[in-house]
């Protein structure tokens, strides 16, 4: 494997903590990357607003956000996968139609983050910032991604086939199923940063612990499991380390610090 040229984590249950914190140890260690040329990338199912909430003392090089929908190489978008105002409320419609007119909705858009929970989410947990009240009755956005909270695993069958055009994934910690564009996934989204920033895949060191991290972890040149990650992610990861929680990835770069330069 090359040495490494991208460090690109994910952040719940990965590079945060369960406090929803980044240790002090873990930015240490990332500075002294960065000090040595190493590029820093977030990529996440959290929306770009929300996520950068999380990382302001980490000033990531890349992030991925929205699962795969959204990508920034410093300033710059470099790719954005929307579904049209249109395609947003049929999705919606549909959502609805399989899983009842009461069925509790996510949906991310450039600017915001909106949600119709019976419970506001962020009086249970406020690392939910300024998400936005809708009943989504008539809504008159496009967004990158689309979550719903599926109870019965059937439902979350036939949701899948009604939105084929869709990527679709249930996160490990709920109910909650992701739907972006087809191509919008954390590992096409890599791709694109490959192109811009000419950066060969196996350079790249790569940290999940959940689904939506299994093809993030296998096309890079190295995929690292959290100690915390599900069973499937540590069968395809080539390395497992130390949980979020115990400072797993600063152990983990402060012994490879002279390999990966």
């Amino acid at each position: 494997m090359n040495a490494c040229r991208l460090l690109l984590f994910d952040l719940d249950g990965t590079l945060l903590r369960s406090d929803k914190t980044i240790s002090i140890r873990t930015l240490e260690v990332l500075q002294k990357y960065r000090n040595a040329g190493i590029l820093i990338g977030v990529s996440t199912s959290r929306s770009e607003l929300n996520a950068l909430s999380f990382v302001e003392e980490l000033r990531p090089d890349v992030l991925i956000a929205s699962g795969g929908a959204l990508v920034k190489y410093h300033d710059e978008y470099i790719y954005r996968a929307e579904f049209s105002a249109e395609e947003t409320r049929r999705m919606i419609a549909e959502a609805r139609e399989v899983c009842g007119n009461d069925c509790e909705i996510t949906i991310d858009t450039i600017d915001a983050h909106y949600w119709n929970y019976k419970i506001d989410p962020k009086k249970q947990d406020k690392s939910w910032g300024d998400s936005v009240y809708t009943d989504f009755a008539d809504f008159q956005e496009s967004s990158l991604k689309m979550c719903v909270e599926i109870f019965d695993e059937q439902q979350a069958v036939r949701l899948g086939e009604k939105l084929y055009d869709c990527d679709s994934i249930r996160f490990s910690d709920g109910y909650w199923y992701k739907f972006t564009k087809k191509a919008a996934t954390k590992e096409n989204a890599i791709s694109q940063i490959s192109a811009v920033c000419g950066i060969g895949t196996d350079e790249m060191t790569a940290f999940g612990d959940d689904y939506a991290d299994i093809g993030m972890l296998q096309l890079c040149g190295r995929g690292i499991a959290m100690g915390n990650a599900i069973n499937e992610v540590k069968e395809k990861a080539d390395l497992v380390i130390g949980s979020n929680d115990e400072d797993g990835i600063a152990e983990y770069l402060e012994d490879s610090f002279s390999y990966n330069k």
